[in-house]
C-alpha cells in the first residue's frame, strides 16, 4: 500500500481572520473518490514554563467552542512568517508575564490530524524573570501556578483537558527527572 491521497479539485468554503475551510475531492489510492473538509490553520506554539520551585505556569480561559474555561499551558497562535522561536517568547511574555533565555525544543504536535492542518511547536523553559501580562485584546485570563507533580497527577487523572497541556506537563516531568530542565 502505499497510504496516499491526490487532491484532484477543492475550493474554499470560508476564509476567516483565524482559519480557512476547504473542501477537496481526492482520488484514494484504490482509484475510489472521496470528499475532504480541511481546516487550515497559521499553527502555533506552546510552553511547559518551570518555576524556580518547580511549578508549572497555566492560564484558564474561557474556550467558547467547549462553553467552559480550559486550563492550559501558555499558547498561542503563529503570525504568518512569524518564526516558532520567536513567537513562544512572545506569548510567554504576553499570557504569564515572564521571560526565559533558554528553550528546550520538544518537538511538533499535530492536534487533530483528521481534519486540520494545525501544528503546534512545543517547548519547554525556566522562568528567568517576572512581569506585567500583555494580553491581547481580546484576551481574557488567569496565571495558576501548580507544582509538577500535582500537574503530572491533574495529567494522569483526567483533570487537564487539553491535549497540547497532557503532552508539556508529562515531557516536563520527563525533563527535570533527567536533569535536563
Amino acid at each position: 500500500m502505499k497510504l496516499t491521497e491526490k487532491r484532484l479539485s477543492g475550493k474554499e468554503l470560508y476564509h476567516g481572520k483565524i482559519i480557512r475551510v476547504q473542501l477537496d475531492e481526492v482520488e484514494l489510492e484504490n482509484g475510489a473518490k472521496a470528499m475532504r473538509e480541511v481546516v487550515r490553520h497559521p499553527g502555533g506554539v506552546c510552553a511547559a514554563i518551570l518555576t524556580e520551585k518547580d511549578e508549572l505556569l497555566f492560564v484558564r480561559q474561557f474556550r467558547y467552542p467547549y462553553a467552559q474555561v480550559v486550563l492550559e499551558c501558555p499558547a498561542g497562535k503563529l503570525e504568518p512568517g512569524e518564526d516558532p522561536d520567536e513567537a513562544i517568547q512572545r506569548e510567554q511574555k504576553e499570557e504569564t508575564g515572564t521571560t526565559s533565555s533558554c528553550y528546550i525544543k520538544l518537538g511538533e504536535l499535530y492536534p487533530t490530524p483528521g481534519y486540520c492542518d494545525e501544528i503546534l511547536h512545543l517547548y519547554a523553559c525556566r522562568v528567568e524573570s517576572y512581569g506585567d501580562l500583555n494580553p491581547d485584546e481580546d484576551e481574557f485570563l488567569e496565571v495558576e501556578r501548580i507544582p509538577l507533580q500535582k500537574a503530572v497527577e491533574m495529567a494522569e487523572n483526567g483533570e487537564l483537558l487539553d491535549a497540547k497541556t497532557q503532552v508539556l506537563v508529562l515531557r516536563a516531568a520527563r525533563l527535570v527527572e533527567q536533569g535536563k530542565l
